[in-house]
C-alpha cells in the first residue's frame, strides 16, 4: 500500500470541501502527529493540536495562556482583526483571561449557569420551544434556522441572564458575525465595522437599562460588580458581548449539526423520536460526533516551548481541534459512527480544564429540549435539500449552517 501524500506545511484550513467535512483532513493530521502548523483564511498561521490525548493535555497545560497580550507581532499582524478601540473594549472577556483574573471573573457567572438553576428553568424553556413550533407552517418546507434554531437559543439566553423582552426584541442576529474575521482590506470590512458599532451601542443600552432597573439576574449582578469596582468597564462590556454572541450562536449551530447527523442516519432519528428517554445520552453523542465548537480560541506560550515534540515559538498561537479529538479512534471505538448508546462518552465538545464552557448545563438542556420538541411535534421531519447543497458557515472556529431547509408531514 503506497504511503499517503505528505501534508503541506502549513496545512490550509480553507475552502468549502473542508468546511463541509473536515474529518478526513483531521484523520490525516492525527495519523501524521499530534501538532501541525495550519493556515487560516485570514492569513494567520497557528499550531493545531489534533489527537485526543494531546488535546486533553493542551487544554489543561498551565503553560498555555489565553490573554492576547501574550501574542507575538506575527500573530497580532494577522489575527487581531477587530480594530481598536473595540478590540480592547470587547475582547477582555473570560475566553481571553488567565488566572487570577479569569478566576475572579468566572465567579460572577458560575451561579447563573449552575445545573440546579437551569433545571428550574426547563419548564419555561419548553414553553419557548413549543411557542416557536406553534408558529411554523402546518407543513414544510421551512428554514429551521430562521424559524427555530436561531431564535430558540436567544430566547432561552434572555431568560437565563435577565435580558428584558423589549431589549431582546432589538437584538440583530447579524451582530454575532463580528466574531468571523474580516481583514482590513476585505470588501466586507465596512459592513463588519457597522455591525461592530451596532453591537457596541446595543451593549451600552443593555448596561444602562440594567443600571436603571436592577433585578436578581446575571446582567444586573455584572453591572453592580462594575459599579462596585470588581470589574472594569471594558471587562463588563466584554462579558456582555461574550454572553450575547458566544451564549447563543454555538447552540444554534449545534442544533443544525445534530439534526443533519440524524437526517443522515434515519434509524437513529426514528429511535430517538420514539424514545425521548434516550435524549440525554443522544445529546452527548451528537456533541461528540459533530461539535459546533470545532476549534478552540487562541492560546500562547510565554517562552519558546515544546508541545508534544514540536517546538513552538513564544507568542505563536496554539489552537486545539475539539472535533479532531472527538473522532480519535484511540479514545472512541468506531468514532465515525453515530452511536446513541455510547457510554462513557468523555468528549471534549465543551473544552476541559479551567476554560470548560460555563454554559455547558444550559446548552445541554437547550439541545435536549430542541431535539425532543422538533422530533415529537414534526412527524416526518426531513432535510428538504440535497445533502451536498447544505450551506455550511465559513466561520473559522465553529461548525453549523446558515440555513436548514426541512420538510415534515404535519405540525402537531
Amino acid at each position: 500500500m503506497p504511503a499517503p501524500d505528505p501534508l503541506p506545511d502549513p496545512v490550509p484550513l480553507v475552502g468549502c470541501p473542508y468546511k463541509s467535512d473536515p474529518y478526513p483532513l483531521y484523520e490525516r493530521m492525527r495519523e501524521a502527529g499530534p501538532v501541525h502548523r495550519v493556515l487560516f483564511p485570514s492569513g494567520v498561521q497557528a499550531w493545531l493540536v489534533t489527537g485526543y490525548d494531546a488535546a486533553h493535555s493542551a487544554l489543561n497545560d498551565d503553560r498555555l495562556g489565553k490573554n492576547h497580550d501574550r501574542g507575538n507581532d506575527r500573530w497580532r499582524a494577522r489575527a487581531s482583526i477587530m480594530p481598536e478601540p473595540q478590540h480592547s473594549q470587547l475582547q477582555v472577556h473570560l475566553l481571553h483571561q488567565d488566572p487570577p483574573k479569569h478566576t475572579q471573573m468566572r465567579r460572577h457567572v458560575s451561579d447563573a449557569f449552575a445545573p440546579r438553576r437551569i433545571e428550574r428553568l426547563v419548564p419555561r424553556f419548553r414553553r419557548l420551544a413549543d411557542d416557536l413550533v406553534d408558529a411554523l407552517p402546518e407543513t414544510g418546507p421551512t428554514d429551521l434556522v430562521a424559524a427555530f434554531a436561531a431564535p430558540f437559543p436567544f430566547r432561552v439566553l434572555a431568560e437565563a441572564i435577565g435580558l428584558p423582552q423589549e431589549l431582546a426584541d432589538g437584538f440583530d442576529r447579524d451582530w454575532g458575525k463580528v466574531v468571523q474575521p474580516v481583514g482590513p482590506t476585505d470588501p466586507g470590512r465596512p459592513l463588519y465595522e457597522a455591525r461592530l458599532h451596532g453591537l457596541q451601542s446595543y451593549i451600552a443600552e443593555v448596561v444602562a437599562h440594567k443600571r436603571e432597573h436592577a433585578g436578581d439576574d446575571l446582567l444586573s449582578r455584572l453591572v453592580t460588580a462594575r459599579d462596585q469596582g470588581e470589574l472594569s468597564q471594558e471587562e463588563l462590556d466584554s462579558m456582555v458581548f461574550q454572553l450575547l454572541v458566544a451564549g447563543q450562536e454555538p447552540v444554534t449551530n449545534q442544533i443544525t449539526t445534530s439534526l443533519i447527523a440524524l437526517f443522515r442516519d434515519p434509524a437513529a432519528l426514528a429511535r430517538l423520536r420514539d424514545d425521548e428517554a434516550l435524549l440525554p445520552r443522544a445529546v452527548e453523542e451528537l456533541l461528540r460526533y459533530d461539535s459546533a465548537f470545532e476549534l478552540t480560541t487562541w492560546r500562547f506560550f510565554d517562552r519558546d516551548s515544546d508541545l508534544h515534540g514540536t517546538g513552538v515559538p513564544a507568542g505563536d498561537s496554539v489552537i486545539v481541534s475539539l472535533c479532531a479529538a472527538n473522532r480519535d479512534p484511540r479514545r472512541f471505538t468506531d468514532p465515525g459512527t453515530l452511536d446513541l448508546d455510547r457510554s462513557p462518552n468523555p468528549h471534549l465538545a465543551f473544552g476541559h480544564g479551567i476554560h470548560f464552557c460555563p454554559g455547558a448545563a444550559l446548552a445541554r438542556a437547550e439541545l435536549r429540549i430542541a431535539l425532543g420538541t422538533l422530533l415529537r411535534r414534526l412527524p416526518g421531519l426531513h432535510l428538504a435539500v440535497r445533502d451536498e447543497d447544505i450551506e455550511w458557515t465559513p466561520a473559522v472556529l465553529g461548525r453549523g449552517t446558515h440555513r436548514l431547509p426541512v420538510g415534515y408531514d404535519r405540525r402537531i
